[in-house]
């Protein structure tokens, strides 16, 4: 049966960072729901923000076409996120993703569960250029997961080929993109991903 690691893409190029928190429960029982109420918060974009706490960055999800959408996410699917810092020109203030791939085993009597959701920056859907509106290259990904391994509940953040997008770009995203991804870890992306899994996990 897959785990949840092999749906992380390969390393091949840039960075790779890796954010987890974790929680235990007395049980099976109790970690299942727990993982349940988790999944169904990793699927839910329009709420991370609400998840991850004051001073995270807003997300939105939209359809394939760049429209606003409510629910769950779906594979093909888009979000949009708005940093706390000044934003790109390719998107207009914004950093795209789409969503490729989102995987699934449930099964409370097994060993380990999980849903996986892994995003790859893309162009602003709403402009005709080709130009990614994203700090990173459409080389890099991200892994959103959530597992139950026995009593144990884990949300993880996963970025793979983390590379900045400072070339086919105009000087301010280049000059923005550059800075932006080279200080991610520390700091905007790594406190947010923290932020965020953590409160994947946190009850209400």
């Amino acid at each position: 049966m897959q785990n949840a690691e092999q749906t992380i893409p390969d390393q091949q190029t840039g960075r790779a960072t890796d954010f987890t928190a974790d929680r235990e429960y007395n049980n099976r029982q109790a970690a299942h729901k727990a993982f349940k109420q988790a999944a169904a918060r990793l699927l839910t974009v329009n709420e991370w923000q609400q998840y991850a706490g004051p001073g995270s960055s807003e997300f939105c999800l939209t359809n394939n076409e760049g429209k606003e959408v409510d629910g769950f996410a779906k594979e093909g699917f888009l979000f949009n996120i708005g940093l706390p810092v000044p934003g790109s020109n390719a998107g207009d203030g914004m950093e795209w993703v789409m969503i490729e791939r989102i995987e699934a085993i449930e099964d409370p009597k097994a060993e380990e569960e999980f849903i996986s959701m892994t995003v790859r920056p893309i162009p602003d859907p709403h402009k005709t250029d080709t130009e990614i509106a994203h700090f990173y290259k459409d080389v890099s990904t991200n892994t959103f997961i959530v597992k139950r391994i026995g009593n144990k509940v884990i949300a993880g953040a996963h970025g793979r080929n983390e590379t900045p997008n400072n070339e086919d770009v105009n000087l301010h995203d280049k000059i923005r993109n550059t800075i932006i991804a080279l200080t991610a870890r520390i700091g905007l992306a790594g406190p947010q991903w923290k932020m965020l899994v953590n409160g994947l996990l946190d009850k209400d």
